[in-house]
């Protein structure tokens, strides 16, 4: 039997480790002798990751969670590999499989290496450049102790040879977070806001802001929805608000009777407003994969991307983050003359799929 540990730490990871499970159990049904131990880190607490979350997203609830949520950066990496390393002594496995670039990404493949565990990273290769990010540095690590990556695209895979991995080592396979965007699109689910405030197709546009960047500085968060505010037309602006913004908007007394901030959406009530949206307006990386896929255009609010496809290739543009940048952008956007995006190479719904296979056949030899 080929034991596989998947991980995952954040909200977002589960989106992309759901197809893979899918994979798993298809493959178990067609008696390939394989199998998986789901591991939550409790990284991020949620109190929308309820059995309704798992349930939506047709998985079944971790096999344990290891609740390491709060504390400084380092204090939760240690807490993490304190944690994984107990369960993976006790539950052994052939392969960790690693997705994504948060901090629990990078724990457990630490701990997977020091306990000589294969290691796997789904979405390896991916660079902002901008080791500001913690993400970034959660990214250059893990794909630094890495054996086997699961790439969304072809510029992950030259990242990933110019630091010096061997083709044999690196697997194009796609994106798994577009095979759960394709699986769940027809489950879309309308939010009680669309009818609160009479949302129109293509009539609103979505909001999202969470990186520090962005709202940790005041003037700068002001600012920003100012300029979003002044060049959106008559437009309503929803904004599912993330708890860390929310209290900087309170302090800053922000509103408008266009700006709706709402509280966060599940999964499939926010991609039902994002694919009847006139636009989005993020700093999320994995919101402007799911838009450039539902064509629906995206405005991103930060100085790099690590998801550089999206922009070639699909309906996203890297605004900046400074707020007097966003006035041609969406001038643009309002003469309906926003670029229509195009597909992207393996983003089709197939990738776990392609890498259940490629483990099978190529890493459990």
């Amino acid at each position: 039997m080929y034991k596989i540990t998947i991980i995952a730490g954040a909200r977002p990871n589960f989106m992309k480790i759901a197809p893979i499970i899918h994979a798993i159990q298809k493959a178990k049904q067609e008696n390939v002798d394989i199998d998986y131990r789901l591991v939550h880190t409790g990284q991020h607490y949620d109190k929308n990751m309820s059995g309704s979350f798992f349930e939506q997203l047709e998985i079944p609830e971790p096999h344990v969670n290891l609740e390491c949520s709060g504390g400084t950066q380092a204090e939760q990496t240690a807490a993490i590999m304190i944690s994984f390393e107990k369960e993976l002594m006790a539950n052994p496995s052939d392969l960790v499989l690693v997705v994504g670039d948060v901090t629990s990404t990078m724990a457990c493949a630490l701990v997977a290496q020091k306990l000589h565990t294969k290691v796997a990273h789904v979405e390896g290769g991916i660079r902002s450049d901008d080791w500001s990010m913690p993400e970034e540095i959660n990214r250059l690590v893990t794909d630094s102790i890495t054996n086997y990556f699961f790439t969304t695209s072809e510029t992950a895979n030259t990242n990933l040879k110019q630091s010096g991995v061997k083709d044999e080592q690196i697997f194009f396979v796609g994106n798994t977070m577009i095979d759960t965007l394709l699986k769940q699109r027809p489950n879309f689910t309308q939010p009680k806001v669309w009818n609160a405030l009479g949302l129109e197709e293509r009539n609103y546009i979505v909001m999202t802001l969470h990186r520090p960047a962005n709202v940790d500085e005041e003037s700068q968060l002001k600012d920003m929805i100012d300029e979003i505010i002044a060049n959106t037309q008559d437009l309503p602006l929803i904004f599912p608000v993330h708890p860390r913004t929310a209290k900087i908007l309170e302090r800053l007394n922000i509103s408008h009777l266009r700006l709706h901030t709402v509280q966060p959406l599940s999964y499939l009530e926010f991609n039902y407003l994002v694919e009847k949206a006139k636009a989005v307006i993020t700093d999320s990386g994995g919101i402007t994969e799911e838009a450039s896929i539902m064509r629906v255009p995206c405005l991103t609010l930060r100085d790099n991307t690590e998801r550089p496809e999206t922009i070639s290739l699909g309906t996203n543009e890297l605004i900046g983050t400074n707020p007097k940048n966003l006035k041609p952008y969406l001038e643009t956007l309002f003469a309906d003359d926003w670029k229509q995006g195009n597909d992207i190479p393996l983003w089709d719904g197939n990738t776990a799929t392609r890498i259940i296979s490629t483990i099978t056949s190529v890493i459990n030899k």
